[in-house]
């Protein structure tokens, strides 16, 4: 339960920090007109979305298996993953309008220290919310903490590039705020669509990575009496996957003793490959003369 527990204080931090965020840029930018300042607003709105959505599937993730879902409700990591995506993929395309359309009409703002003292404080609480969650993501391979991750590293960035149209506007270089605010919007764009295609592999069962595949195919192979290996077929079970594949054993060996080595297997890969939720293996009895390489 550490993995949903962590994931549920993150959540909890990310939606105070950005709603305390959303209120001064909001404030701010509305009340100095400045293009970049109301995107970033706007990020920080996406950002308590993103932060909600993580509570409600790392809740939903969270529940354990029953008769009706035998194998848990770890794809609710990805399905609320997809959500924030396409909030973020929207949120971009809003903020990147306003933004062309301000710098086609030449607006400038008012420049105020508020502005500067804002960016330094979004660009801390970020950084470090940035930090706790990678740590996270990391530690479990959460691709919500991931999504979560991305968003706080992101809006650093963003924050940083808003910093500095404030302080060009600051003498009078008005364009870079537009140019800063479509910058913002193309990288949320961009990222959103990164969660995006990670979030539809998994739920359209992507088969697992070679990288963990192969750790499966070592195992085996230190295992003599395994003749060959076919038949390899995976599926994603939340955050995990379940693998199954057939071996083949000494047609001369009993049932039970070829049984015995498939059990014996299913538990070992089980035990060392973190990202292996559950091994099915079949045997497949051969002559030791026929065997297949």
């Amino acid at each position: 339960m550490d993995r949903f527990n962590s994931a549920k204080k993150a959540g909890v931090l990310g939606i105070i920090g950005n709603i305390i965020l959303l209120i001064l840029k909001g404030a701010i930018g509305i009340i100095t007109q400045s293009q970049a300042m109301i995107a970033d607003a706007t990020n920080s709105a996406g950002d308590i979305f993103a932060s909600l959505m993580t509570l409600i599937g790392n809740k939903i993730a969270s529940i354990p298996s029953d008769e009706d879902h035998n194998l848990g409700h770890g794809k609710a990591e990805y399905i609320y993953s997809l959500l924030i995506s396409i909030a973020m993929i929207v949120m971009g395309l809003t903020v990147a309008t306003d933004s062309v359309n301000a710098l086609i009409k030449r607006e400038e703002f008012t420049f105020s220290i508020w502005l500067v003292i804002i960016c330094i404080i979004t660009i801390i609480t970020k950084l470090a919310l940035y930090l706790y969650t990678r740590n996270i993501a990391k530690k479990y391979n959460n691709l919500l903490m991931k999504a979560n991750c991305k968003d706080h590293r992101n809006d650093c960035i963003v924050t940083t590039l808003n910093l500095i149209a404030i302080l060009l506007g600051s003498q009078g270089i008005y364009f870079v705020d537009g140019v800063v605010g479509i910058g913002i919007s193309i990288w949320i764009i961009i990222t959103g669509i990164g969660i995006f295609k990670e979030s539809y592999d998994v739920l359209m069962d992507k088969s697992i990575d070679n990288k963990t595949k192969e750790k499966v195919y070592d195992i085996v192979k230190d295992h003599d009496i395994v003749q060959g290996m076919k038949n390899f077929h995976s599926a994603p079970v939340g955050y995990q996957y379940q693998i199954f594949f057939t071996i083949e054993v000494d047609g001369n060996l009993t049932t039970f003793e070829s049984h015995k080595i498939a059990n014996h297997l299913e538990k070992e890969i089980t035990k060392k490959i973190p990202e292996i939720f559950l091994t099915v293996i079949h045997v497949d009895p051969i002559h030791i003369n026929n065997k297949k390489k």
